[in-house]
């Protein structure tokens, strides 16, 4: 029996590969299948707090930017679910994340090119069929099995990172995804630290600091940053979520890139303002009623973590006072972010990928990383496409760029140019042709 051939094989079900897989579902004539370890959809299950919201509107969605009609749209979502007049009074762009993780495993249910509990061990090229095997277990009933595709996606995702230095086997050290698997067993402590810049450390601090007068623990909250500062969320900066954009970052050479992003995390690693307000005012609101130790510290760097059997010892160091301190804390959460790892079942095709001058994937601009152009990435571009590969806005141009790519044609309209501005040098030749920002009644007669 002759093997069934994809056209894509998207490997790791998060949003990303999420909405390519609703996007291809209504292609005619597209064989797509997605697959993932876990049993199913649960998007950072440890930080699914009540009161954590998406930082980006309900228009980043899985399908709406790309496509406003789809019945994969959260607005069909909600009008399916009984939800719509609700958000309509809610008035509010902004999803709770635990709605957009309903609104995920919804979709999931809906689609047909899924296949949850299959882990993928190895990929390797067979020449003679011109297509990559796919080698993997099903982890229900064990047994293994070979997929065949010409194109592969990978949204494997990213990684909890911490620093070298904190001790993983230590229970009383945990990464922030996994905070809410943790929080019984954190309350219990005498004093809890945490660490990070982000908008997953405030959010814990803001979580902790409610029942603060109810378990009577220390909290403290260290950053290394000169303050807790606030995401950027103006609109003319939010134009550098474009494809303008993009163009313009990917084009500037890789030392510049990365000193360039370095310099722009308030633009996507940020804290949303309200919620800065917000622990504020809960900070003001408990010290009317009870006496609690809280400490926030800004340009605090953590250089280490030892214990000395009871507590941990936390080697710390002021950034601009340049001086060495030290702290103890009976449990430390760690809100240091994540990071990327190609996957080990990726070895059998290391000679056919492209690697920048420090050994990451060099991820071209329509989002392969192989020579032959045949296999793509989700969100593995922050050094490539700069603030643009995180953000669930652009998850859609993304995936639309994608589906070009393999097709050879666009199946959903991909705007070339939406910004006001111009991030590079503007074209002096009169000769060129000129941007035009054209109205809607123009938009409508070039229609007609």
């Amino acid at each position: 029996m002759q093997t069934k051939v994809y056209d894509i094989l998207g490997i790791g079900i998060g949003p990303f590969n999420l909405s390519l897989a609703a996007l291809a579902e209504p292609l005619d004539g597209l064989e797509c299948l997605f697959v993932d370890a876990s049993a199913g959809f649960d998007w950072h299950p440890g930080m699914l707090l009540e009161s954590s919201r998406l930082q980006t509107p309900v228009m980043s969605d899985l399908v709406t930017m790309a496509d406003p009609t789809s019945r994969y749209s959260y607005l069909n979502f909600a009008k399916q679910t009984g939800r719509l007049y609700s958000f309509y009074i809610r008035e509010s762009f902004f999803l709770p994340r635990q709605e957009y993780n309903l609104y995920c495993q919804w979709v999931c249910a809906e689609l047909s090119n899924l296949k949850f509990n299959f882990k993928v061990t190895r990929v390797s090229f067979d020449a003679e069929t011109d297509t990559y095997l796919v080698r993997g277990q099903d982890r229900v009933s064990g047994q293994e099995q070979s997929l065949r595709a010409r194109h592969l996606v990978l949204g494997t995702g990213t990684q909890p990172w911490m620093p070298h230095f904190c001790p993983g086997a230590d229970k009383r050290v945990l990464h922030s995804a996994n905070y809410l698997h943790r929080k019984q067993a954190l309350q219990s402590q005498n004093d809890i630290t945490i660490v990070g810049s982000g908008q997953s450390a405030a959010e814990i601090f803001e979580d902790l600091l409610l029942d603060i007068d109810k378990f009577g623990y220390r909290l403290r909250w260290l950053t290394r940053s000169p303050r807790f500062f606030p995401l950027e969320y103006t609109k003319l900066t939010l134009e550098m979520t474009s494809p303008e954009y993009i163009d313009y970052f990917h084009a500037l050479p890789e030392a510049q890139r990365r000193e360039l992003i370095g310099s722009q995390k308030s633009l996507y690693k940020g804290i949303n303002a309200d919620l800065i307000n917000s622990i504020y005012d809960l900070l003001y609101q408990k010290r009317l009623h009870c006496d609690f130790d809280v400490q926030l510290l800004t340009n605090t760097a953590l250089q280490s973590v030892h214990s000395d059997g009871q507590q941990l010892l936390l080697g710390c160091r002021h950034t601009e006072l340049e001086q060495e301190f030290e702290l103890t804390s009976s449990a430390l959460v760690m809100a240091t972010g994540y990071c990327y790892r190609l996957p080990d079942f990726l070895e059998p095709l290391h000679s056919q990928l492209l690697f920048d001058q420090k050994g990451d994937p060099d991820v071209q601009r329509h989002y392969h990383i192989d020579k032959a152009g045949r296999i793509f990435v989700q969100n593995l571009g922050l050094h490539t496409h700069g603030l643009c590969s995180p953000d669930l806005g652009m998850g859609c141009y993304r995936n639309a760029t994608i589906l070009r790519q393999i097709l050879g044609k666009a199946p959903y309209e991909i705007e070339q140019q939406i910004a006001f501005q111009s991030f590079g040098i503007p074209k002096q030749d009169a000769s060129a042709p000129k941007r035009r920002h054209s109205s809607y009644q123009a938009l409508q007669r070039e229609a007609s």
